[in-house]
């Protein structure tokens, strides 16, 4: 039986863990090949550790078990000629692209009024003008292959204010915005595009010291155990979860990458456990 992406190319930033290998992983068990980036080093104002170059190469392993082909390389989403590049590069291997998963991003922590500029810049520069540039990188491929779908990460922070996180907030918002603007100028060429809104997901960029510093700081670090700071997370949802996996998300990345969403574009998907309800 074929896969609900079978022989479709997807390209995929933001690779080397947590949801962007999930979302890699999901559409290449489903029959695509992949086309893979990431950073792999450390921004300066991401409060933990990211992912470094064997995480990529783990994301390799893991695709080439379920006999996909997969095309990795180390990029910045903040340098457009770089991005641009490597998916070239991906796509003179693999032949087309027909799936864009634009899910880079970052995450820290501080009041409106504390930030520094570093971090403010920092935040934008990948959460939103990385999913600018992985779009515009993209757009070429994808109307030469006369269609395809694009989907945009952003958050339940792309829907509701919360305090502590006013950049990522801003950042996930404009994502909304730049989904919404390519879902119509696109939508000419058959290329649709839509935004995922995950509540929060059960990856590094959550479960670290930093975060749970933030969600208990009436704890003594030793304290700050991942069953205390999952009963505040939990808090949140209208489900009674902390968060949920990153299988999840890539659940809805596949459905919008895959036939049968065909006529869906310009959604705003949420997989929040009912956080925005609340």
């Amino acid at each position: 039986m074929a896969g609900r992406v079978e022989g479709k190319v997807a390209f995929v930033t933001g690779a080397a863990r947590g949801q962007g290998r999930s979302h890699a992983l999901r559409l290449a068990q489903e029959g695509a090949d992949i086309i893979a980036v990431d950073l792999v080093d450390q921004i300066g104002s991401v409060p933990y550790d990211m992912a470094r170059p064997a995480d990529l190469e783990e994301t390799v392993r893991q695709i080439e078990a379920l006999d996909r082909r997969i095309v990795a390389k180390k990029a910045d989403v903040r340098d457009y000629d770089a991005l641009k590049g490597a998916l070239d590069e991906g796509v003179a291997e693999l032949g087309k692209l027909d799936i864009v998963s634009a899910n880079a991003g970052i995450f820290s922590f501080g009041t409106m009024d504390e930030l520094s500029e570093t971090e403010f810049d920092d935040m934008i520069d990948v959460n939103l003008k990385g999913v600018w540039h992985t779009a515009k990188a993209a757009i070429p491929h994808l109307k030469a292959n006369g269609g395809g779908s694009m989907i945009l990460t952003s958050s339940t922070a792309g829907i509701l204010a919360i305090p502590n996180i006013g950049h990522y907030v801003a950042a996930k918002h404009g994502v909304v915005g730049l989904m919404k603007t390519l879902a119509l100028e696109l939508a000419s060429d058959m290329i649709r595009v839509n935004s995922v809104h995950p509540t929060s997901v059960d990856t590094d960029m959550i479960q670290n010291a930093a975060t749970y510093a933030l969600f208990a700081p009436d704890l003594p670090e030793d304290g700050r155990t991942k069953d205390v700071i999952g009963e505040r997370f939990g808090a949140m949802n209208a489900l009674p979860i902390p968060w949920v996996e990153p299988v999840d998300i890539s659940n809805a990345v596949l459905w919008l990458a895959s036939d049968e969403s065909r006529y869906v574009t310009g959604l705003q998907l949420k997989v929040d456990a009912g956080q925005t309800l609340k």
